[in-house]
């Protein structure tokens, strides 16, 4: 083997050591980035921004995958942790989903039953009243007859709101300034009440000229005195 090849057979082999050597160093790194990043797990952001109280919904979020070690021991993993959970603040586009952003609807006591009315938007429910709130329920009533005077009563105090829905047109066929005129939009509030209120909210709904809601202030009980559970005009001459 003269000069010439000895020096190829040189520069062979340290090229061949200069590959391992390369080899090696991407593996360290591949083994560096993977011991600092970790397995990747769900994760799942917020689409757009939802209101407070708001019932969640699988198609308000998007899933990503983000490793493990980068996600809060509270983020929310499966869609079905949200299943029959509500929004207990205003949760933010592009928020991750935490436990902590949730909490339980409210829920049905032993003896309580649901039931749904319809409320006139123009009462002042809207962004008033929600799940978990107190209200009293007020309903007026007009005058049989001649005899007769018109009415307004509390028909229940301390009402429990499970839920309230969407804005609704009654008369859908109406313009926007037809449906302004004559308040013909309302909103669907669910109530948890015992046998009792629930009939005297029934009814009504059916017979009242309007019902309509009092907000109660947080975290108190309301009493109404019997003498003061019906009104009339004529009782402030």
């Amino acid at each position: 083997m003269n000069s010439r090849q000895r020096r190829g057979v040189i520069l062979m082999v340290l090229s061949a050591l200069c590959a391992v050597g390369a080899f090696a160093g991407v593996l360290s790194v591949i083994r560096d980035v993977n011991s600092k990043v970790g397995p990747e797990v769900t994760a799942y952001r917020l689409k757009s921004d939802i209101a407070p109280y708001k019932e969640l919904t699988a198609d308000q979020f998007e899933q990503i995958s983000m490793p493990r070690r980068w996600l809060s021991e509270t983020a929310v993993t499966s869609l079905s942790q949200i299943r029959g959970k509500i929004a207990v603040t205003r949760l933010q586009k592009g928020s991750l989903l935490q436990n902590d952003m949730v909490v339980d609807r409210p829920a049905l006591q032993p003896g309580q039953q649901e039931i749904a009315i319809m409320i006139d938007a123009s009462t002042g429910v809207a962004g008033k009243i929600d799940p978990g709130s107190r209200v009293n329920i007020y309903a007026t009533f007009k005058a049989a007859n001649d005899k007769s005077k018109d009415e307004s009563k509390v028909i229940v105090t301390n009402a429990r709101v499970l839920d309230v829905g969407k804005l609704t047109a009654l008369d859908p066929s109406q313009s926007s300034d037809q449906r302004r005129t004559s308040a013909a939009e309302a909103v669907p509030i669910t109530f948890a009440l015992d046998t009792a209120d629930a009939q005297r909210v029934a009814y009504a709904e059916s017979f009242a000229t309007h019902v309509r809601l009092a907000l109660v202030a947080g975290g108190s009980q309301t009493s109404v005195a019997p003498g003061d559970r019906t009104y009339t005009l004529d009782q402030d001459k």
